[in-house]
Order: C-alpha cells, then sequence, then structure tokens
C-alpha cells in the first residue's frame, strides 16, 4: 500500500466548492490585496488565538522578521533561538542585522530554558523559542527568564497552529507570535501566507506600516517598508478552513496515538501524552544511530511509504550560519538527535489502514535484522 507524507487532498476535496464560490467572489469584487477578506481573518484568527491583535503578512518568514524590526532588533543585537529550527528562524534575526545566538534543546526536541539565561549578554533583545513539530514550549520557564531580563519573547509558532500549552494557544504565549500559512502547515493556505499576532497595539500599528511599504497611508510612506502583505484569497481560503482546524488538528492527534501505541516497543516515539495538546504538524520517531535511521528510510521508500528527515543539519552547521563561529560538539543534544530521528506520514484523516501499513513494514524492518 501506498502511503503518502501528507495528502492535503483529503481536507481540500470536500470543501472544493466552498473554495470555488470564496475565489469566485474576490474575482468579482477585483479586490486582491490586504481589504475585506484579509481583515475578516486577522480578526478570526486574533480571536482563535486569544489576542487582541493580528497581521496578515507574505509568509512566516516574513512573520519573523517584521516582529524583530517592529521591536527595532537590529545590527549589534543578539536573539536567542534553538539550534534544531528550521533555516528561516535564523535567517529572519540575519535579515535584520542581529546575531542569532543557539541554545541547545531538551530530548522534547524543544529549546532548553535551562540553557538559556547563560547565554544572555548585553546585547540580548529576545529570546524567539520554536513550538517545533507542533509541540509547544515550556513558555513559563522562558518568560520568567525573560521578565527578569527585560527581554522579548518571540513565538515561532509556524509550526503549532492551534496548540494548547496548558490553557492557552500558541501565538498568545509570549510577546509576539509568527505562524506560516506554507500549504504543509496545520492551517495551510493555497501558496505562501504569514501572520503575526500580539496583545501590543504599538507593535500592530508599526508593523501595519512596514509590511505595505511603509506606508502610513497610500503614497505618504514614514519607513523604509517592504511589500509582505496577505492577499485576498489566501485569506479567503483560510478562513473557510480555520473552521475545520480544531477537528484536523484531532484527527493529527488520534492518528499519533495509534501510530504510538503500534512502534513504541520498536523505535523511541513522541510523548504525546505529557502534552495532549500538541497538534503533531510531523511525527517524528527516534532510532539507534544514523546508518540504521538511513537504512529504515530506505526500507519504508521501497515499501512505498514516504518519510522525511526534520531537520538533518542542526543550525550551527549549516554553510550559511558558520560565519557565527560555531563549531561541531557544541549543541550535543541537538547533534545526536539529528543523525537518529525520521519523520513519518503525518496528515489529517489518515485511515487505518494507512497507519497499520506505517506500523507493519517498520516492524518488519526490525524483525528482518534479528
Amino acid at each position: 500500500m501506498k502511503v503518502p507524507f501528507i495528502d492535503l487532498s483529503r481536507i481540500h476535496k470536500p470543501l472544493e466548492e466552498e473554495f470555488n464560490e470564496a475565489i469566485r467572489k474576490i474575482i468579482s469584487n477585483n479586490s486582491f490585496i490586504l481589504g475585506k477578506e484579509v481583515e475578516n481573518f486577522e480578526n478570526r484568527f486574533a480571536d482563535y488565538c486569544g489576542v487582541k491583535y493580528a497581521l496578515g503578512v507574505g509568509n512566516g518568514s516574513d512573520a519573523l522578521e517584521l516582529i524583530l524590526r517592529g521591536y527595532d532588533i537590529g545590527k549589534g543585537d543578539e536573539v536567542i533561538t534553538a539550534v534544531n529550527s528550521f533555516h528561516a528562524t535564523a535567517a529572519a534575526i540575519m535579515n535584520v542585522g542581529a546575531k542569532p545566538v543557539f541554545v541547545d534543546i531538551r530530548k522534547d526536541y524543544n529549546i532548553d530554558p535551562n540553557k538559556i539565561e547563560e547565554k544572555i549578554t548585553n546585547k540580548t533583545k529576545a529570546i524567539m523559542p520554536v513550538h517545533l513539530y507542533g509541540n509547544p514550549v515550556e513558555i513559563d520557564e522562558i518568560n520568567h527568564i525573560a521578565r527578569i531580563n527585560n527581554l522579548k519573547v518571540i513565538e515561532d509558532s509556524c509550526q503549532a497552529h492551534g496548540a494548547f500549552y496548558k490553557s492557552y494557544r500558541v501565538g498568545s504565549l509570549g510577546d509576539a507570535a509568527a505562524f506560516s500559512f506554507y500549504p504543509g502547515k496545520n492551517l495551510g493556505a493555497f501558496g505562501d501566507g504569514g501572520i503575526i499576532t500580539t496583545n501590543e497595539k504599538d507593535l500592530y500599528d508599526k508593523v501595519r506600516i512596514i509590511r505595505n511599504q511603509g506606508q502610513s497611508f497610500k503614497y505618504n510612506h514614514d519607513v523604509v517598508g517592504k511589500n509582505s502583505r496577505l492577499d485576498a484569497i489566501q485569506a479567503s481560503i483560510l478562513n473557510i478552513k480555520l473552521d475545520y482546524l480544531d477537528e484536523w488538528n484531532e484527527s493529527r492527534r488520534e492518528s499519533a496515538r495509534l501510530l504510538n501505541e503500534g512502534l513504541e516497543d520498536v523505535v523511541k516515539v513522541p510523548d504525546i501524552l505529557t502534552n495532549p495538546k500538541q497538534v503533531n504538524h510531523l511525527y517524528i520517531i527516534q532510532v539507534k544511530d544514523e546508518e540504521e535511521r538511513n537504512r529504515l528510510g530506505g526500507y519504508l521508500k521501497s515499501k512505498d511509504i514516504n518519510v522525511g528527515i526534520h531537520y538533518p543539519i542542526p543550525l550551527h552547521l549549516q554553510k550559511a550560519f558558520l560565519p557565527l563561529g560555531y563549531k561541531e560538539g557544541d549543541f550535543k543534544q541537538a547533534e545526536y538527535v539529528s543523525k537518529r530521528i525520521i519523520s513519518l506520514p503525518m496528515f489529517p484523516n489518515m485511515n487505518e489502514d494507512e497507519i497499520e501499513e506505517i506500523i507493519d513494514v517498520v516492524k518488519e524492518f526490525y524483525d528482518g535484522r534479528e
């Protein structure tokens, strides 16, 4: 049986007529950039996250960068973040002229709060935790560190739409948060898109101007801005899909539970019981070593089960960030897991046959080795 890594058609096909009608409406109104559709989605997403303000932008990377610009973080400043995220997290920091300061991770793959304070200097302006794989970080500890050191907390929530930390949704846990609506995300557009959430009106007002060519109103450019605007078609698609996000996240959680039950005696599975409101953007298992990971991945692919690695090279060892001066051995936990993790298929509405196929093939691989 062929099992795709992700199959978005299962959530899109039942909503096809709703999507078509929304797009037809925008075409008839000839309002394609920002406008009422975007404002409506911004308001709904702010309510969903439990914050006062949301601001649609071009993509998740821009969302991170615009938050940093909104806080006047730039040349000579430092921002502390996790060493095992996607490139965009650290790139946003460097794109405003600041320096990413990496921190190692815990066994749950999220940044280790106990290792943050030792990285704080008089140049540090913010902490940027990443809710990796849809699993929220221990934000209480991070917020405490930030408060006593007068730092901003910027959530990279690009993989965690709808997740809860205790009784609060991600996106409402720090001073500001960035989300990506890349199509494969838990809430994905039909192209690129992103959003910023915050309770701070000053940040909202400032970034609203920066994202639209620095304009306070048409042809009045108060600052050197950029073109990072969510378009109306993407907002209309996201508005429709937002109604189903919690249902899709619950489907992901159930699939993760079944995979855990079938695989926990064979490989290291994610701990979904200590945080039942993570949203399983990715389903990550861990094996003995890199050689075993590569063999298992090849075997799964030979059986038409698509897999990935998120992420095979920690940020401090990426060529793009070598000028920061880090070296192999600086972040032992991140380096350890990067050689052993593999991502199995995970998407809404996986059926039990597919889940059983994944479990059976993984077990078959290990049975064949014994």
